[in-house]
C-alpha cells in the first residue's frame, strides 16, 4: 500500500538549536499513526512542518506523492489536510454551526457578485455545507447544540467542535494535536471513540500527537517515538512499548 503521507529526513533548526533532526515515517491511508514523546522531543515542530506553519531546514513532506514542504497552510485544506491544535482555537462567540461552516469556507467561496445576490452556483454551494455540517453535527452527537454559542460549552464539547471544523475540510489526513490534553476520563474516553469511528467509518487518516499513552496504545495502528529531536523508534504499538531506547526515554536509564 503507498503512502498518503512521506515525511522524509525532515529536519529543523532554530539558531543553535536542533529541534527534530532526519525525521522519517509513513502514515498509510485509513490509519491511525500517532506521534509520541517526552516533553521537548520536537513533536510540535514536526507537526508545524507537516502542517505548512514552519518551513523545514532540511527534508521533504510528500502528500499522495506531492512535495507540500514549501507549500501554504491554506493550500492544505484544498488538498486535503485537516488539522486541530492543542490550544482551543474555536471562534467562542459563533455558534456551533457557524464554527463548522468556517471549515467549509475553501469549498464554498465563489465571486462578489454570485455571492453577494447568493444566485446560482453560490447558493448551491452554501446548501450542500449546510448539508454537509449537519453531518458532522450528527456524527460528534452534538445536535441539540448546533446553534449554541460555543464558548457556553465545555471545554471538551469545544474540542469536539473544533474536530468538527476539521472534518468540515473534507479531509483525507487529520492532524490531531493533543486533542484529550486537559480532558476527564469521560470526555477522553468519546473523544477515542470518535477518532477510531473517524479511521473506520469516515475512512480518514489521522495523524495524532498524544501524550495519553492509553489511547495511544489503543487505537494506534503505528507508532513514532521522538526524544530530543531524533527519532528513537517506529513501529507497531507493542513493538515500540517494549523498545529499551523508548523506555528509557520515557523512564530514564536504571
Amino acid at each position: 500500500m503507498s503512502a498518503l503521507l512521506s515525511v522524509r529526513g525532515l529536519s529543523k533548526q532554530f539558531g543553535g538549536v536542533q529541534a527534530v533532526r532526519g525525521v522519517q515515517f509513513d502514515v498509510a491511508p485509513g490509519t491511525i499513526h500517532s506521534v509520541i514523546g517526552p516533553n521537548g522531543a520536537g513533536k510540535t515542530t514536526l507537526f508545524n512542518m507537516i502542517s505548512a506553519l514552519v518551513r523545514p531546514s532540511a527534508g521533504r513532506v510528500l502528500f499522495e506523492g506531492r512535495d507540500i514542504s514549501r507549500a501554504r497552510p491554506h493550500q492544505l485544506a484544498a488538498l486535503g489536510i485537516g488539522r486541530t491544535f492543542q490550544n482551543l482555537a474555536v471562534f467562542s462567540h459563533a455558534t456551533v454551526v457557524q464554527n463548522l461552516l468556517v471549515g467549509m469556507h475553501h469549498a464554498i467561496g465563489g465571486t462578489a457578485l454570485t455571492d453577494g445576490l447568493f444566485w446560482g452556483p453560490a447558493r448551491r454551494r452554501e446548501i450542500a455545507a449546510r448539508r454537509n455540517v449537519e453531518e458532522i453535527v450528527e456524527f460528534l452527537e452534538i445536535e441539540h447544540l448546533r446553534n449554541e454559542v460555543v464558548g457556553t460549552l465545555s471545554y471538551g464539547l469545544q474540542k469536539r467542535v473544533e474536530l468538527g471544523r476539521a472534518l468540515a475540510v473534507a479531509p483525507k489526513l487529520l492532524l490531531l494535536d493533543e486533542m484529550v490534553s486537559g480532558m476527564n476520563a469521560e470526555e477522553t474516553e468519546d473523544i477515542a471513540r470518535f477518532i477510531l469511528d473517524i479511521k473506520e467509518e469516515l475512512g480518514i487518516a489521522v495523524l495524532m500527537i498524544e501524550h495519553d499513552m492509553n489511547i495511544v496504545m489503543d487505537i494506534s495502528d503505528r507508532v513514532t517515538v521522538l526524544s530530543f529531536g531524533e527519532q528513537i523508534a517506529d513501529g507497531p504499538p507493542a513493538q515500540v512499548a517494549a523498545d529499551p531506547r523508548v523506555i528509557d526515554a520515557y523512564l530514564g536509564a536504571a
